[in-house]
């Protein structure tokens, strides 16, 4: 495991895989584009669903989970989403291998020409279509809406540039896919669970995030608007973290989803879908981590406390580690802890492996700190070391120092990001300033055409129309000259 971190100044993007290896979050994998999320990478996601999974179900969502493989034929029965996901899926073709001797005189296996599928079955890139099929089931009358599921799944989207966590083939999401009897309540659902994002990545993984809805280039295939949330990473690029869709009845008219409404009518129910996934920790990891490794909030960190007994003879070492199991037994039952008594590593080592693996708050115990019944405590945010007295105050004490860091890492956070947002009026101020990084708040002319042209010219992309809209009167397009119809966000984006 190397020492040295290559500096963000010097190299962003070696930086950021640096970071991930150091912090030993995944693995690479056999398969191309495929990730090994190693027990630190896991845990990290096994808070983030823990958290998440909760706020679903406070919002009156329940789990359930679907196949993996769809039927070939059911991504083509809604034109405008195959033609989103055609390029990315796997297929699979046969339902057995054979074994043969190959040319080298060895065994080996391949597919079983008798055992090919009648109809090839893609692996799952997201699951709208079998979802609706399986609605069209369960919904016949207005007592059966609305139907709000989850599922906490993988997919598999054959992407040819992959990076750690923010594009790879196989990821980790939750996908939420609801049916409603009216327009309102769909659109309501859509906008409703972008607030649960934009509140949970506030509040547990301190990375602030702006809402807005995005451009027709822009939606998810089938929608018929997509909301995101947009995060700004510490180069000043987005990275788009969380999208939630009004799918309007395109996927019910698919699949034939209707129910019979009071007036004993049949109607298509209205639909939305909502996802977050592993590129999560992508974003955790690009808002907040520094040049000696990984630093995570508390609220997700695999470890939040680390506990490390130092002693220099045996009846140091007695009762020193004494004193530990006393410290450990207390803290244990309130926050994620452990104790690194290792024998042969020196502290400094030991301090040094747990800073770069992003531990929030690390406590110190020695001789003279069992004396003064004490610990002594160094924050993974920095600042002054501090003595912590172990007594009736003492789990509070702890949980004080936690809730600093982790509002620490939002007000760094939102510094960061304000300090690089700027309103631009002419194109001349983004392209002097998007190789620089930043969020450039534009008045806009809605306009496909002229924001491709952008994209190829300087390769900043509208990330959204902020949900919070500052009054255009007067405002001409920074691109066109024409009157403006939207405050834009431009940005370079993951």
């Amino acid at each position: 495991m190397s020492k040295n971190i290559t500096k963000r100044s010097e190299d962003y993007s070696k930086w950021y895989q640096e970071v991930i290896a150091n912090s030993e979050l995944i693995d690479s994998s056999p398969v191309r584009g495929c990730m090994v999320l190693r027990p630190n990478g896991f845990a990290i996601w096994e808070n983030i669903k823990a958290d998440l999974d909760r706020r679903f179900k406070e919002t009156d969502h329940v789990n359930a989970y679907f196949p993996l493989l769809i039927p070939q034929s059911f991504l083509s029965k809604e034109a405008e989403h195959v033609e989103g996901f055609a390029k990315e899926c796997a297929l699979v073709t046969h339902h057995r291998l054979r074994t043969v001797i190959g040319e080298d005189g060895k065994p080996k296996v391949e597919p079983d020409p008798a055992a090919k599928l009648d109809e090839p079955l893609v692996i799952r890139p997201t699951s709208e279509t079998i979802i609706w099929h399986m609605y069209g089931k369960w919904i016949n009358s207005h007592r059966d809406l609305p139907v709000l599921i989850n599922q906490w799944a993988n997919v598999m989207r054959w992407e040819m540039r992959t990076r750690p966590f923010l594009r790879t083939a196989e990821f980790l999401w939750q996908e939420g896919h609801t049916a409603h009897a009216t327009r309102e309540e769909a659109e309501e659902e859509a906008t409703r669970m972008l607030q649960v994002y934009k509140d949970f990545c506030y509040e547990t993984l301190a990375v602030p995030v702006v809402t807005g809805v995005k451009t027709a280039n822009e939606r998810f295939a089938g929608a018929e608007d997509t909301y995101t949330i947009e995060a700004m990473m510490q180069n000043g690029w987005a990275l788009q973290s969380g999208t939630s869709h009004f799918l309007g009845q395109n996927f019910a008219k698919a699949f034939d989803v209707t129910y019979r409404d009071q007036n004993n009518e049949q109607v298509h129910v209205w639909a939305t879908s909502w996802g977050v996934s592993t590129r999560l920790i992508g974003a955790l990891i690009m808002t907040h981590s520094d040049d000696t490794g990984l630093v995570c909030p508390p609220k997700v960190a695999p470890i939040q406390i680390v506990i490390t007994p130092i002693w220099r003879n045996d009846e140091q070492k007695s009762v020193v580690l004494d004193f530990t199991d006393k410290v450990h037994g207390l803290l244990r039952k309130h926050f994620r802890v452990k104790v690194d008594d290792r024998e042969g590593v020196k502290p400094g080592a030991k301090y040094y492996e747990w800073e770069r693996k992003g531990v929030p708050l690390r406590l110190e115990v020695g001789a003279r700190d069992v004396e003064k019944n004490s610990v002594f405590s160094a924050r993974r945010t920095g600042g002054k070391k501090q003595g912590m007295v172990v007594d009736e105050n003492f789990l509070h004490t702890v949980e004080n120092a936690l809730n600093e860091i982790q509002q620490t890492l939002l007000d760094n956070a939102i510094a960061l990001r304000d300090s690089k947002t700027k309103t631009i009026r002419t194109y001349q101020e983004l392209l002097d300033g998007i190789k620089d990084g930043g969020f450039f708040m534009a008045p806009w002319k809605d306009d496909s055409v002229n924001e491709d042209k952008i994209k190829d010219q300087c390769r900043a992309t509208i990330r959204c129309y902020p949900t919070v809209q500052d009054d255009l009167d007067g405002e001409v397009c920074f691109y066109s000259g024409e009157p403006a119809t939207h405050w834009a966000l431009f940005a370079r984006a993951y």
